[in-house]
């Protein structure tokens, strides 16, 4: 009965969830259950996994980028096949509609480069064990010279301007790979709340994890915690119950704080 109570009292206290952070929830749910399935694949089936949803995926975004640059395509001349223009002329030609083809063009277009980049990048790391620059260089480089390919962008020496396409992408590629690393390192400050994350994200009120660095109410203050506290960062009544019974429940911190008193 008194469990029961507890429980009416969690979700009376419980702040009402946005849908859409439900909604983010659940897929991210989801993704992870496919990720998890995926992952106990062999090798072969879960690189024609990846590959095709990253070149619908890759289509979708081609196909309405060519809805944006129809216009465009449609105003481009088309030389008569009598036509006698000049080799980089029409090379030059070629690369514009290529780049501004319709949304089938650009389907096609977009859906190679990034299955190509997908797959590459799956297998590469199933055997390497690891996600690195190398890696994803290798796979920008794949992904590039197929879209050179399929794209007819270069023109007639089409294996020469693969490869340049190919190295353009991958240093692209390593660069933003670098940038992306450097910049999706936590903050050291993050080090210093992961047991109140924790238990916050337990409770359902990861919403006030501001609150307590707004406070310093590091992990080292949980057993320190009292109402006062709570309520001068800011904490509504009902979470700040739930948050001192977590804490009271809790062995360690239990101890803590009366190792401390």
């Amino acid at each position: 009965m008194e469990q029961g109570k507890q429980g009416v009292m969690v979700a009376k206290f419980m702040p009402n969830q946005n849908p859409i952070e439900q909604l983010q929830l659940r897929f991210k749910e989801l993704e992870n259950g496919f990720k998890s399935w995926l992952s106990k694949q062999s090798l072969a089936v879960e690189a024609v996994v990846v590959t095709g949803t990253s070149a619908a995926q890759g289509a979708a975004i081609g196909a309405f980028m060519g809805t944006l640059t129809n216009d465009v395509s449609s105003s481009l001349p088309t030389p008569p096949p009598q036509a006698s223009l000049n080799p980089q002329a029409m090379a030059s030609l070629q690369q514009a509609q290529a780049l501004s083809g319709g949304p089938l063009v650009q389907a096609r277009n977009f859906a190679v480069m990034t299955g190509v980049n997908a797959g590459i990048s799956c297998v590469l790391k199933r055997l390497r064990g690891k996600e690195d620059v190398q890696s994803s260089m290798v796979a920008a480089f794949g992904s590039g010279a197929m879209f050179s390919l399929v794209s007819g962008v270069g023109g007639p020496n089409q294996a020469a301007n693969a490869i340049t396409s190919g190295l353009f992408f991958a240093l692209v590629q390593g660069g933003l790979f670098q940038l992306g690393q450097k910049f999706s390192q936590p903050p050291a400050e993050d080090i210093y709340y992961a047991r109140t994350r924790t238990m916050l994200n337990n409770l359902g009120l990861q919403n006030y994890e501001k609150n307590f660095k707004k406070g310093l109410l590091t992990d080292s203050t949980l057993p320190l915690l009292t109402d006062s506290a709570l309520r001068d960062v800011k904490i509504p009544p009902g979470p700040r119950l739930l948050i001192l019974d977590h804490i009271q429940r809790d062995p360690e911190l239990r101890e803590r704080r009366g190792i401390r008193g």
